[in-house]
């Protein structure tokens, strides 16, 4: 069944048109993604879906009794609201359900062959049973954690920050579940772990839902459809990301199987064009203006095809860069390095170093501390103890206030502050406008004023300035943000090419998959684990690591409750675990003492020059695994022994 019908929708800025001849058609259980470029009408088209906002031509139908909320950029609170009565204040309907259903089964339990009171029961149930709103007070405690609002829950909404009280408007929504939910941009401001239970409330309560977003994980986890608004048109897609790229494969090879066919006919007709004789125009005036019509359409074809061509080339490319050289500079040795805030312990005895060619993302919880070690690398922030050395490199920045930028100049300015119209970008002298052009901007933007742009459009500007700096490493906080997902492909392609040492801070899943070789995991209570896995392997094994944590819990739970047998109990150690007693000692001293020498060896820079950084890092993480695994064998053995 169709909640939302939008007909024949045309919508136009005084000469900016955005959509033209668009039908959409939004059916209950859906969870349909809207993609596009930035500026193309996805939010107009949001809006027009949701009323808010009259398309200028066209009919909207929505059946008065559906219920159709959208989670606003900039949500609004009464001044007075605390945290817990804002979300409150939007479930009044539920707990009013709540209450109603309390006094009807009372009444029923005294009368229960009234058919007018057991007809109003049941259609209480079945909506408190639609909104699963019969643990309503749990459902609350549990968003209020997940999305790290619990210990706000007293304080009043305006006193947080946008992005926090962003989240108290989506725990509001999620909560209610109105029967058509619109959401922009929902995983802005959501750390990996509130985007996990954001994904997880929304397959478990089934809801329907239309949104906009940049993460395209989210995209393929949530969405049974996906929609793209090009050309002022709508193309719909079935399923999540990876299903709209292939069947947009598919569509592209098949317009350019038609584009053939359509040139074979081209050729006929102009052919006929060419015979045909004056006494006869009259009568095949129809079949002329076909020809012209086919010219146009041959025309429009291969810019087309091959638009969707780079754009498919680009979110295919693979995941990971080429592997860094063996021999490779160091851009920063961090030893011991502390930090906290307000008493809180952000980073705790964390050393590491960075070299040249790093590829590093520094991933974790919102609030951990990651922006923090950007800014101590940086040197805008001094460490409470421990040391950062740096080397002799120079660096790129870019954050999420676009500090680089200057509203009141032009684009051109802002590329070419000293005059001309080239730039260099990585060793190439391009003309300002083709550059600009790879990061979509058309011509006339060349002399609009930076203040004039969006937030994407001014991210775009920043992102394409930082490539024309000569810099061996790049640091990004949060680059993605405000980006739409072709931009973000251009991006990947950017820092993909990349020659120095890259750092950024990103919670977007697949950019970080696609870019980064070794992760900065920011644990909570000062503690940063490195990790050479994907984001998306770490993320698996770290759930699966949860889940078993709960299983173990249960079990223990289970079994206390019962009886436990008398164990039969060991009174020697066995033939191995005697041998490993024995044997293991010596062994681990042996593989400590090798450890140090290739740590000393790392520490300087003739030593690893001489045999191989990459060989010598490689030998050590294998003894560091050998290591581990015997003194947790002697560990165990050791245990065993003093138990007798």
């Amino acid at each position: 069944m169709a909640l939302i019908d939008l007909f024949d929708i045309k919508k136009q800025y005084d000469i900016k048109l955005l959509l033209d001849g668009v039908d959409f058609h939004l059916n209950e259980g859906e969870r349909v993604a809207i993609v596009g470029q930035n500026g193309c009408g996805k939010s107009t088209l949001m809006k027009i879906a949701l009323g808010s906002e009259e398309p200028t031509e066209g009919k909207r139908v929505v059946n008065r009794s559906i219920q159709v909320e959208m989670l606003a950029q900039q949500p609004r609170f009464d001044a007075d609201l605390t945290v817990r009565d804002a979300i409150l204040n939007e479930l009044t309907e539920l707990r009013d359900a709540q209450k109603k259903h309390a006094i009807l089964s009372t009444k029923v339990a005294h009368d229960f062959e009234n058919r007018e009171l057991l007809a109003q029961l049941e259609n209480i149930s079945a909506y408190l049973d639609h909104h699963n709103a019969w643990n309503l007070d749990d459902k609350i405690e549990r968003v209020l954690q997940e999305f790290k609002l619990k210990e706000y829950e007293n304080r009043l909404v305006i006193s947080l920050s946008g992005g926090e009280q962003r989240r108290v408007a989506l725990a509001s929504l999620v909560l209610k579940k109105p029967d058509v939910l619109l959401l922009d941009e929902p995983t802005n401001h959501l750390d990996v772990y509130m985007v996990e239970f954001l994904e997880e409330i929304l397959l478990k309560e089934k809801f329907t839902l239309l949104f906009i977003s940049h993460d395209r994980h989210f995209i393929d986890t949530i969405a049974t459809r996906v929609i793209e608004v090009e050309n002022q048109g709508l193309v719909s897609y079935k399923g999540g990301y990876r299903d709209y790229l292939a069947q947009k494969e598919e569509r592209m090879k098949s317009l350019a199987k038609s584009h053939d066919t359509l040139l074979k006919l081209l050729k006929r007709e102009e052919e006929w064009l060419g015979k045909s004789v004056r006494a006869r125009e009259k009568r095949n005036q129809g079949r002329k203006a076909r020809v012209f019509e086919l010219r146009e359409q041959a025309k429009k074809n291969p810019t087309l095809i091959r638009k969707m061509q780079v754009e498919l080339e680009r979110e295919k490319k693979s995941w990971k860069g080429e592997k860094g050289l063996s021999k490779r500079k160091m851009l920063f040795d961090v030893e011991n390095l502390n930090y906290s805030i307000a008493g809180k312990n952000l980073i705790e005895n964390f050393s590491t170093r960075i070299l040249q060619h790093d590829k590093i993302a520094i991933v974790g919880i919102n609030g951990a501390g990651k922006s923090t070690l950007l800014k101590l690398l940086l040197g805008r922030l001094k460490a409470d103890s421990g040391t950062i050395k740096k080397g002799d490199f120079t660096i790129g920045y870019f954050d999420q206030h676009r500090e680089m930028l200057n509203d009141e100049h032009t684009l051109i300015e802002t590329f070419c502050p000293d005059g001309g119209d080239h730039v260099d970008v990585q060793g190439s002298h391009m003309h300002v406008y083709a550059y600009l052009k790879t990061f979509l901007f058309p011509e006339e933007y060349m002399t609009k004023k930076v203040g004039q742009l969006s937030g994407g459009e001014k991210n775009r500007v920043a992102l394409a300035l930082l490539f024309t700096k000569n810099v061996e490493c790049l640091i990004l906080d949060e680059p993605t943000n405000d980006l739409d997902i072709q931009t973000i492909t251009i991006l990947e392609d950017k820092l993909i090419a990349f020659p120095g040492a890259l750092l950024f801070v990103s919670h977007d899943r697949y950019f970080i998959d696609k870019i980064a070789s070794k992760l900065f995991i920011f644990k909570g209570n000062g503690v940063v684990e490195e990790s050479y896995q994907t984001y998306t392997e770490y993320l698996e094994i770290e759930k699966e690591m949860r889940d078993l944590a709960s299983l173990e819990k249960e079990v223990t739970t289970a079994i206390n409750k019962e009886e436990k047998p008398k164990e039969k109990k060991q009174t020697k150690l066995s033939y191995k675990e005697q041998r490993d007693f024995d044997t293991l000692p010596d062994e681990i001293e042996a593989l400590e003492e090798k450890m140090k020498e290739l740590n000393h060896c790392l520490a300087d820079p003739e030593c690893y020059q001489k045999k191989g950084l990459t060989a010598i890092s490689e030998e050590l993480a294998t003894l560091e695994k050998v290591y581990e695994e015997k003194s947790e064998r002697y560990l165990e053995v050791l245990e065993i022994a003093e138990s007798f």
